[in-house]
């Protein structure tokens, strides 16, 4: 981040210009979120909201909050104070079956896949929410359950086509790169066709290929499948090319939210990756 913001000088008092204008009302949107784990405050005062479309991303240095940021949106951790509004209904209390139901799907930074299962069960993981057929059902492939599962294949089929991992579609997980183990997870997550994706970390340990892989499927999928996504990410240069608006965290305060050029040349943001408000030219 600091080779960044060196290249790129910037007078602290220049002009910042404004966030895009919203399109509707907005997908998410939080406000004033506390988060405590005894006396430690994980999230002050955390409030922003996240527009339909829109590929919105989390950053800060380490240890600034923003895993626990997206574990507040997704349930996982219940805040203290503030409230969360999905899809224009504010939500007393956030779960993870909540989540999964309403529509957030979510990819974590330590891969979560069933390494023994092959990539194509591995997505079809991901289409449970969407099953109707009881697990006996299922378990027998009867009548309905065989049907349904055949509609869900078809959708998992187009996600494995999307992701390019034809090849490997009925290859154990735990077989596999890291990075097409990257690109199963995703493929989970876009199986249970999401309203709004979290990704944390979504080019954590990749070379340089596998980052540009993993960025052109984020904006494809954008595109494709029409996903809001959130995403948490550190490689800065990623950030800066995908997404429209970013949200800036330190020591679990808010100090930015707006587009990548802004953000960029925000003194707050400045000052809290490099220690100092000052540049050189």
């Amino acid at each position: 981040m600091s080779a960044l913001l060196e290249a790129v000088p910037v007078p602290a008092d220049a002009p910042l210009a404004p966030p895009p204008a919203p399109v509707g009302p907005p997908v998410l949107r939080l406000d004033d979120i506390h988060l405590r784990f005894g006396g430690i405050k994980a999230l002050q005062e955390v409030h922003f909201d996240v527009q339909p479309g829109e590929i919105r991303a989390i950053i800060g240095p380490n240890g600034a909050g923003k895993s626990s940021l997206l574990n507040v949106i997704n349930g996982v951790y219940q805040p203290q104070q503030g409230s969360i509004a999905f899809d224009g209904q504010v939500l007393g209390q956030m779960r993870p079956a909540l989540a999964a139901r309403l529509g957030i799907a979510r990819t974590f930074q330590n891969l979560a896949l069933f390494s023994g299962m092959s990539v194509l069960d591995n997505i079809m993981a991901g289409r449970n929410l969407h099953m109707r057929c009881g697990l006996l059902a299922q378990a027998l492939r009867l009548g309905p359950a065989l049907q349904e599962e055949m509609a869900h294949r078809l959708v998992v089929e187009r996600i494995i086509d999307f992701l390019e991992i034809q090849a490997w579609r009925k290859v154990p997980v735990g077989r596999l790169p890291y990075g097409l183990q990257k690109r199963v997870d995703l493929g989970r997550a876009l199986a249970m066709e999401p309203k709004l994706l979290l990704l944390d970390e979504p080019m954590a340990g990749m070379n340089l290929e596998e980052k540009e892989d993993m960025s052109r499927f984020i904006l494809e999928a954008r595109e494709e499948f029409g996903t809001t996504i959130v995403l948490i990410e550190h490689d800065m240069g990623v950030v800066m090319d995908l997404s429209d608006r970013v949200v800036v965290l330190d020591y679990g305060r808010q100090i930015a939210d707006d587009t990548p050029d802004a953000v960029r040349a925000n003194p707050d943001v400045i000052r809290a990756y490099l220690g100092s408000a000052t540049q050189e030219g």
